[in-house]
């Protein structure tokens, strides 16, 4: 009798326990939840429960990352922010590579101007190329012993493009009219981008494509180059330029304003950040030119410039951007880029639905702005870039 009822007390105690272990796990499951709804809200809830409907109930076949795609897309696109924009896992990863301003090669730009092959008219630094001993000027009139004349040289990169570490031998021929061979071997660079010269008239002309990694290191070793070779004022070609980081934008607007506020930002809980300039600065007159691809960074480089020393701005009305975006990056490889802070100049003015205030609006035809994207657009016959040369020099007298 009394070792039945030690055996009843332990079953009661046993269930006991299970009952209290399922209690917990509830009680949890209910936090949970409670915690998704009061940081995530029941719209995401909402989109919870749809994906649960859908892997549970949907009889059809269905590609689920095609549908989280699309998911996400549409989720977006709701927000109705022209900004804001969502990333599968491989547009993702080529964002990256693209932002990242490096690329595998020999490190050489080059034009289809000469019949004879590829000219090769910048030479990157600390490239493969540079250690190969190329140089600006030369043209490359083979690789591998494929010609690159005539018709071949424009697709003449695909010969010279390979794995990083393989060797590609070039035949090149020089500026004294003698060939040689050489043997580059491929590697990690960094992708230019600007280009820049000092115009026969004495301004410095600075081309600039983009603001992402290296851009301002590139940017402010080309204006200490033309400020040593005498450039009398600074034109800075933002037409056609997506923008990019904010970083490379304040190193930037740092090496050529004097002290002062020079970009403020504002996140969702109202916190405010200002970027400051300090002393060093350049002291020429300065000018930007701009279209409507002028976008974010490039657009606001130009209205700080202007707000802060009078630089002109010469061109055509801008895009008027004045949220900055942040890169979330998902589970599945993809990323939501996401407008997460509202962004000035330093003096508090936001060009949203203005865009910059232009000193001069330059039109240019259809065939002359072909020409510019393509990059063989001859500075004489660029209206926009007169235009603001000679607005430049009247201020200078």
């Amino acid at each position: 009798m009394q070792t039945q009822m030690k055996e009843g007390r332990r079953t009661y105690k046993g269930r006991h326990l299970v009952f209290s272990a399922l209690g917990g796990a509830l009680a949890m499951l209910l936090a949970l939840a409670l915690a998704l709804w009061l940081i995530l809200g029941p719209y995401a809830l909402s989109i919870l429960g749809a994906w649960g409907a859908v892997r549970l109930r949907f009889v059809g076949e269905y590609d689920p990352a095609a549908a989280t795609d699309a998911a996400l897309s549409g989720l977006v696109s709701g927000l109705g922010d022209r900004w804001s924009y969502y990333l599968n896992a491989e547009g993702y990863a080529a964002q990256k590579e693209r932002r990242n301003n490096t690329y595998v090669g020999i490190g050489v730009t080059v034009e289809y101007s000469d019949p004879r092959g590829l000219l090769i008219t910048q030479v990157s630094r600390g490239g493969p190329a540079e250690a190969a001993g190329l140089e600006p000027g030369e043209v490359i009139t083979a690789a591998d012993g494929v010609s690159l004349a005539g018709e071949a040289r424009y697709t003449g990169t695909e010969h010279i493009r390979g794995e990083e570490g393989t060797e590609v031998v070039l035949t090149l021929l020089g500026l004294d009219g003698k060939e040689r061979e050489t043997a580059v071997r491929r590697g990690a660079v960094e992708n230019q981008s600007l280009r820049y010269e000092l115009l026969s008239d004495g301004t410095g002309y600075i081309d600039v494509d983009d603001f992402y990694s290296h851009s301002a290191g590139q940017f402010m070793d080309a204006v200490d180059d033309l400020l040593e070779q005498g450039a009398e004022r600074l034109v800075f070609d933002m037409r056609d330029n997506g923008g990019g980081y904010v970083d490379e934008l304040t190193q930037m607007l740092d090496r050529l304003l004097p002290e002062g506020p020079i970009f403020r930002s504002e996140d969702k809980g109202g916190r405010e950040e200002v970027s400051q300039s300090d002393a060093i600065c350049v002291e020429l007159p300065m000018a930007t030119l701009v279209n409507g691809n002028t976008y974010s960074a490039a657009e606001f480089f130009g209205a700080q410039l202007q707000e802060s020393v009078g630089a002109l701005i010469v061109g055509e009305p801008t895009s008027g951007k004045g949220y900055s975006q942040q890169a979330v990056p998902l589970p599945g490889g993809g990323a939501l880029n996401l407008s997460t802070g509202r962004y000035t100049t330093g003096a508090g003015v936001s060009l949203v639905g203005t865009g910059v205030t232009l000193d001069a609006e330059v039109a240019l035809g259809e065939e002359v702005v072909e020409l510019l994207r393509a990059g063989v657009l001859p500075h004489e016959e660029d209206a926009q870039l007169q235009r603001a040369i000679e607005m430049l020099k009247e201020v200078e007298r």
